[in-house]
């Protein structure tokens, strides 16, 4: 199935819509299923979406891998202490990931999930969360990621899975 057609390319900005592709029953398990594979024989313990629309997929993959998601939210929305981490995203815009300081990672095998890499900012920005928490980053999965200086890194030090747009 050519899910990925379902994307809207005709965007302002430089960002592509994915939301249609979700709306998309059929299209969007196919898109979880593959995102999954790779990691089906993965030791993962929990799955983390990164706020706001890495945790529809992330959600998915979670349940279709039988396993706890962990919300990584933009700075500022958790009503309890967290850990935060600041960095400056694609848009040139400083911004900040949050976990809840009590959340269970030590020791963790965390699958990292977000709909699109641009710059590799706010992953490398999660990934900092988890690592910092002794969480250990299993794999990170997204539709696509960017090809860039710092997205390269990310996949040279990771195991990264992508769907990819041609």
């Amino acid at each position: 199935m050519d899910y990925l057609g379902l994307i809207d390319i005709h965007t302002m900005g430089n960002r592509y819509d994915v939301t249609p592709l979700f709306a998309n029953y059929e299209a969007f398990t196919a898109l979880v299923t593959d995102l999954a594979a790779p990691f089906a024989d993965v030791d993962i313990d929990l799955v983390a979406g990164i706020d706001a629309l890495g945790f529809v997929l992330a959600t998915a993959v979670s349940r279709h891998l039988h396993k706890g998601i962990l919300t990584i939210r933009k700075g500022g929305k958790l009503p309890v202490p967290t850990d935060r981490i600041s960095f400056v995203d694609y848009s040139g815009e400083q911004k900040s990931l949050e976990i809840r300081a009590d959340a269970p990672l030590s020791g963790k095998n965390v699958l990292l999930v977000d709909e699109w890499i641009e710059t590799g900012a706010q992953m490398r920005a999660a990934v900092q969360l988890i690592e910092e928490k002794n969480g250990r980053i299993a794999g990170i999965a997204s539709i696509n990621i960017d090809e860039n200086e710092a997205t390269l890194a990310l996949q040279k030090q990771y195991r990264c899975h992508y769907i990819g747009l041609e």
